[in-house]
């Protein structure tokens, strides 16, 4: 994957902390960017309340494709498309890009199923989300 099959990105800075014996960022912190670029997105678009929205996303599935190794003190520069916009799910896929680099060092995907904030039992994602989600399709 390229930066041009994105059509929306999030720049995160590595942490000395996120390097890990080997001497590069550990593979579960590949997982907590891209939890961080959707949420950062949603919460931006201002269909997000942490504490208040009465649905939100739950993450039932994830997975990464590792190509090359990202290491403090890289920029990272997070990836963001929607693939699938169903009736109570959204797939995200994503692609971490390291520095300046065209290609990605890593590619993945998780998603979210909407549930409701008191039964935690799946719903419609709401029409406020939908929209804040419609120009990221792909």
């Amino acid at each position: 994957m390229t930066r041009d099959d994105f059509p929306h990105f999030l720049r995160i800075e590595t942490r000395w902390m996120d390097n890990d014996v080997y001497g590069h960022v550990n593979n579960a912190t590949y997982y907590s960017f891209f939890d961080t670029a959707v949420n950062k997105h949603l919460l931006d678009a201002k269909v997000l309340d942490l504490e208040g929205s009465p649905a939100f996303g739950v993450v039932v599935e994830t997975g990464c494709k590792y190509m090359k190794s990202i290491a403090f003190p890289d920029v990272i520069h997070a990836g963001m498309r929607v693939t699938k916009l169903g009736n109570s799910s959204v797939r995200y896929e994503l692609a971490l890009f390291r520095n300046d680099e065209p290609d990605a060092s890593a590619e993945g995907w998780f998603v979210h199923v909407y549930v409701d904030r008191a039964m935690r039992r799946p719903v419609r994602i709401p029409d406020e989300v939908r929209a804040a989600l419609a120009p990221l399709r792909r």
